[in-house]
């Protein structure tokens, strides 16, 4: 019991002094983990998991942090419309691949690649879907969404309602999760999307949603296909 009372007072003085710090660190920490594989290709599984890992922590650590913008919970009418907004994205984001440009070639996450015995290769393989549509939708969403499009109207972001709309923090969310994937023109239609589902339900849950579905809709898509780079 004492244990849960120091936590929760942990958790309260990082909200107090530091509010942004449960949004932003787990994306700092996720990118961070990132780069290296640029530069070293052949553990890019290992980072990927060490990532996903890393990232799902603090999400969880901070949880309490989130109530407020996952709040109020949506009909199912909600529900449906963010899984129909995640679908929509899915042939945006494989269909036009060849003709439309990309930043750098992107080499994709392709688990028979880094030599493991292939009894590895299933586990390899969850882990990539795991990260894809149970972490990085919470923790992109939570960044993006919740933190930066909020502070672009103000500072002081926990003051301004999730939802709330400027053509600035719009334009600028969007432009910026397009410059952050391979696929930037893809990425900002993403952003545009999800960012749109938030200000119309004025909850985070549909824009979280909406990405996992995507997600989860191209991981199915690369699995059956083979073809890594989407990944």
């Amino acid at each position: 019991m004492k244990r849960v009372e120091t936590t929760l007072k942990n958790q309260t003085e990082t909200q107090t002094k530091s509010p942004w710090l449960p949004y932003v660190l787990p994306f700092v920490v996720f990118i961070g983990l990132t780069a290296p594989s640029s530069y070293y290709p052949g553990t890019t599984h290992l980072l990927y998991t060490a990532k996903t890992i890393i990232a799902a922590s603090l999400l969880w650590f901070w949880r309490h942090h989130y109530k407020p913008e996952m709040a109020p919970k949506l009909k199912p009418a909600g529900y449906l419309a963010a899984a129909a907004a995640g679908l929509m994205i899915l042939p945006v984001w494989i269909l036009p691949g060849a003709i439309l440009p990309q930043i750098g070639e992107g080499t994709g996450f392709n688990p028979y690649s880094f030599g493991c015995p292939p009894a590895v290769v299933p586990a390899l393989i969850t882990v990539r879907l795991a990260g894809a549509v149970l972490v990085v939708p919470v923790m992109e969403e939570l960044f993006w969404r919740s933190f930066l499009l909020r502070y672009l109207v103000h500072p002081d972001f926990k003051q301004v309602a999730p939802g709330t709309f400027t053509w600035f923090s719009f334009v600028a969310v969007m432009v910026l999760f397009g410059l952050e994937h391979h696929r930037w023109i893809q990425g900002m239609i993403a952003g545009a999307v999800y960012a749109a589902l938030l200000i119309q339900q004025k909850s985070l849950r549909g824009c979280i949603i909406a990405h996992a579905v995507t997600n989860l809709g191209l991981g199915i898509y690369v699995i059956a296909t083979q073809q890594w780079m989407f990944w």
